[in-house]
């Protein structure tokens, strides 16, 4: 005798086994999430260095103060590509610019010899274009560029012209005092020979002066000691600083140098305690051989 199976017993038999393995949907999609998250890990460990560098940069303008991203000056060379609109997320970090600036600078100071007389420097602040004082930039106690100086300030003024970047000189002396009727002090002294860098880059190289500053801090920020003669003489430079940005914030104050020892003094030039010219002898209390 047959039995009879009825129809909807047959139909809930299969559909409990269909529920039965439901759990390979859930599996599926676990699977799948996994591999496209281990792909985006790859991906991301692969990254080129300079796309992550370029796409920071462009984040950083488009997110800071709006003077950051107003359109930048007309340039050639260092920024060849820079076109009057051009803003900073169509430009390069400003960064790369004074990487390839102070690579610019340090070919030719190696190729003219001059590593004792020019330093540069990539600090927090920027890149920092040391420039000794001594028998270079100007005569002893006094803030008349010299004919020698020119040369090398219209090497720099030919970087500075192709950079859109911010520029900042500073004028440093040496403790020993000075005290004339023109320079009463160390600040006026290094003050003068900041505003002397200034005016030239204004004048001969029609820079923009509102990217241009001149600060002087006479002797309070040294580089060396000033307990020897070499050390003050590290110590009477001035500074052109390429602040890493387009257009600071008014009123920003630069960071305080970085100590750096000092190098050996460049056979080449004459020694600074020998005695120069000083335009101001007439005067009365005129300044000394070893003065700032």
């Amino acid at each position: 005798m047959s039995i009879d199976i009825p129809e909807q017993e047959s139909a809930g038999g299969d559909n409990e086994g269909a529920g039965m393995m439901r759990w390979l949907l859930t599996y599926a999609d676990m699977i799948t999430l996994l591999m496209a998250f281990f792909i985006m890990m790859y991906s991301m460990s692969v990254i080129s260095s300079d796309k992550f560098k370029r796409a920071a940069s462009s984040l950083r303008a488009e997110f800071g103060p709006a003077e950051a991203r107003r359109s930048l000056t007309q340039g050639s060379g260092l920024l060849p590509y820079a076109r009057p609109g051009d803003t900073l997320t169509d430009l390069p970090a400003l960064e790369e610019a004074l990487q390839l600036a102070k690579d610019q600078l340090e070919e030719y100071i190696k190729k003219n010899d001059l590593q004792d007389v020019i330093q540069t420097s990539h600090e927090s602040r920027g890149l920092v274009i040391t420039l000794v004082s001594d028998n270079l930039l100007f005569p002893v106690g006094a803030a008349e560029l010299r004919s020698p100086a020119l040369v090398i300030l219209n090497r720099i003024a030919g970087l500075l012209r192709t950079m859109p970047n911010r520029i900042v000189i500073e004028g440093h002396t040496c403790s020993l005092p000075i005290s004339t009727p023109r320079y009463p002090s160390n600040w006026e002294l290094s003050a003068a020979r900041a505003c002397a860098v200034v005016r030239y880059l204004i004048d001969r190289w029609q820079i923009d002066s509102l990217r241009l500053a001149a600060t002087g801090y006479a002797d309070s920020r040294p580089v060396a000691s000033n307990d020897d003669e070499e050390g003050r003489s590290f110590n009477r430079r001035v500074e052109v600083i390429i602040l890493p940005t387009a257009n600071p914030s008014a009123g920003e104050e630069p960071a305080a140098p970085e100590t750096r020892p000092p190098s050996r003094r460049s056979p080449l030039l004459p020694d600074a305690r020998a005695p120069a010219s000083d335009p101001h002898a007439d005067l009365p209390n005129p300044p000394l051989e070893n003065a700032p």
